[in-house]
């Protein structure tokens, strides 16, 4: 078992591999289809025509190269799914039961890079925590793969879309069982690429091109302090290890620990989507469905919270670094629920709700329960991703992202309603949903964390307070979300033919197989989760909880239930409009950031033009000048140059008369 962490890695990285070099092999597909596939509706040319045979080739060929993809990704990563559930067996019951004697970590250590300071250990490990998220990563990645086979059935791209995820499954599991700060590094700026990579994936629409570097810009801007969080950390403790840096705590003075979590708080704020640094996760949904599925419920934005879990030790021994944690979860967690109220967008609704929920995460850890944050990672793991695969069944179904372009979709998509209309519950946290216990473990923190007095009394009574109103907007936009997508009347218009990066419209009542069975598989742990934890429910806090949840759904059934053409987002009243501008966050930074480099960078330019190659042209235009005078002086004319001499020699005795 030593070797199963390492295998779990690899595995996924050389499905990665392989699908990039092995999947087209021998065929070759055009170099002129670059384009997403079309519908299903449009019908092929008739047979008997001489001109069919080489795009049939060509389709068969990209149907093979396909294949061969979807097996190449799908059975690595089912293989790693295994070895993670096998290492999380007993460890992952321990960590979220609370046991105190948990099982020593599994691993092994693959050698020594000496860097001429501080070595850097190759060091792989499984113990409770990384345990459990690995199972999370590879059941969440296994879905996406299977899911992706059938909503991306005939893009050309496919290949290099499946290898790219393996590529990032094998990164998140290379953070989660890393045993080394700067192993774990690597595997966190791998991430990086990739969702670049794969949210860009329609890339000839300028829209998710934009949306692929302003994820990757972003998150790198956080990464820095990351990185020196982590060298902090590696210079105090004398060593990388992961072991070694816990052991030394005790050792460490404040300013260093408030120095080392503030800085790696930055990567977090950056990773997981929060405040102020959470711009980039509603654009992200400009990639395909299932990479949002992805990032989303066990990969990036999963990353963050865990490195504060996998840490906890250091944060707490810094205060001030858990009331900044508390303040930017409050108010991420109530401002984004307050954006997904507005939004049309039905992913961008679930990009939102994400910001809003890791939040409540990020409150749980500033409360001083790593164990509430991770196992409501886990539960919103489930939830989210099946959330997001449903609304990739609808938008497969309806072509467009937009609600007010669905509608009634229960009687056609019945599947799809049921599943999400699970997601949706768990999302709200009403009973027996995986959500309700989960959000109840945080919320009794957060009251725990306002009774004891772990956070200072301002921080605390703000974490709490924003955590109840959030729920109440949870339930909120959660309904709306449900009622304008399942209810009233059918709006849907399908598209004839899709622009680049739009989904395929179908002529099927539901999604195909390959698309519901994750959906059905991913209910079952969004619905029944919450019984793998410790069970505790404080009566007090959950009673509040689901009134207040069912309070804001009832508050949006009434509205839709006035005017169920209506969007009832209306009750929002005059903060609709900032709401939906999530309160013009990326506008404020486009004023105070981007114009300024902008112009910052356009003066640059104009003082090289100017300046810089003005001296150089000015230099040559000054060389031509003097020549052009010298020039008129050897003209070739004799007689010129005897009365140029003359006049010089005249000069020279005058000049010899006066001066004498």
């Amino acid at each position: 078992m030593t070797t199963f962490p390492l295998l779990a890695v690899l595995l996924p990285f050389l499905a990665a591999f392989a699908g990039l070099l092995l999947s087209r092999w021998p065929h070759q597909r055009p170099a002129a289809a670059i384009h997403p596939p079309r519908p299903a509706t449009i019908h092929p040319p008739p047979h008997g025509s001489g001109s069919d045979t080489a795009p049939q080739t060509a389709a068969t060929d990209g149907q093979r190269a396909n294949a061969r993809a979807a097996w190449l990704a799908i059975l690595p990563t089912a293989a790693s799914a295994v070895l993670a559930a096998w290492l999380a067996w007993d460890p992952g019951f321990a960590f979220l039961a609370g046991t105190t004697t948990a099982p020593q970590p599994t691993g092994q250590t693959y050698g020594t890079v000496t860097t001429g300071a501080i070595p850097i250990s190759l060091t792989l490990q499984a113990d409770p925590l990384s345990s459990l998220l690995g199972v999370l990563v590879t059941l969440v990645a296994l879905a996406v793969q299977v899911y992706s086979v059938g909503y991306l059935k005939d893009d050309p791209r496919y290949p290099s879309y499946s290898a790219f995820i393996s590529l990032f499954t094998s990164a998140m599991l290379l953070v989660v069982y890393a045993g080394d700060l700067l192993v774990l590094y690597v595997g966190w700026e791998i991430m990086g690429l990739c969702s670049y990579l794969l949210i860009g994936h329609w890339w000839e629409d300028r829209g998710n091109s934009r949306a692929a570097v302003k994820a990757f810009l972003v998150t790198r801007l956080g990464d820095v302090g990351f990185l020196f969080g982590i060298f902090v950390l590696g210079q105090a403790a004398g060593s990388f290890r992961i072991a070694d840096v816990l052991a030394k705590v005790p050792e460490m003075s404040t300013a260093t620990t408030v120095t080392a979590t503030m800085l790696l708080l930055a990567g977090v704020a950056g990773k997981s989507a929060q405040v102020p640094l959470h711009t980039w996760l509603p654009d992200a949904m400009a990639g395909p469905t299932p990479i949002s599925a992805l990032i989303h419920a066990a990969t990036m934005v999963a990353a963050g919270i865990f490195i504060v879990a996998r840490l906890f030790d250091v944060f707490r021994e810094a205060p001030p670094t858990m009331d900044v944690l508390a303040v930017v979860a409050a108010l991420g967690m109530l401002g984004a629920a307050l954006a997904a109220l507005a939004q049309d967008d039905l992913k961008r609704v679930l990009a939102y709700s994400t910001v809003s929920q890791l939040a409540y995460m990020a409150g749980g850890l500033a409360a001083g329960s790593d164990t509430s944050a991770i196992f409501h990672l886990l539960t919103h793991g489930a939830f989210k991703a099946l959330l997001f695969l449903c609304a990739g069944a609808v938008i497969h179904h309806v072509g467009s992202n937009l609600m007010t372009q669905m509608g009634g979709q229960r009687r056609e998509l019945p599947i799809t309603f049921v599943t999400m209309t699970i997601g949706f519950a768990a999302l709200m946290g009403i009973p027996p949903a995986s959500g309700f216990f989960s959000k109840d473990a945080i919320l009794a923190a957060m009251d725990d964390a306002l009774a004891t007095g772990t956070l200072t009394d301002a921080a605390a009574l703000l974490l709490y307070g924003c955590g109840l109103a959030t729920v109440a907007v949870t339930g909120a936009y959660a309904t709306r979300a449900w009622l304008r997508t399942f209810f009233g009347e059918a709006r849907a218009v399908a598209l004839p033919e899709p622009e680049p990066g739009t989904a395929h419209v179908v002529d099927v009542t539901e999604a195909p197989r390959t698309m519901l069975v994750p959906l059905i598989l991913l209910a079952v742990p969004a619905l029944l989760l919450g019984f793998a934890g410790e069970l505790h429910v404080d009566l007090g806090v959950a009673a509040i909880s689901v009134v207040l949840a069912l309070l804001g759904a009832g508050v949006v059934y009434a509205f839709w239930r006035i005017d169920p053409i209506a969007d009832p987002a209306r009750l929002l009243g005059p903060l609709r409009a900032p709401c939906e501008q999530a309160f013009h966050v990326d506008q404020l930074y486009a004023a105070l950031f981007v114009r300024p480099v902008l112009a910052l960078a356009r003066l640059v330019v104009r003082t090289d033009d100017v300046v810089v190659d003005g001296a150089v042209r000015g230099s040559g235009r000054s060389a031509r000048g003097l020549a052009g005078v010298l020039r008129l002086a050897q003209n070739g004319n004799v007689q010129l140059y005897i009365s140029g001499i003359l006049a010089g020699v005249l000069l020279i005795a005058v000049g010899a008369v006066v001066f004498a």
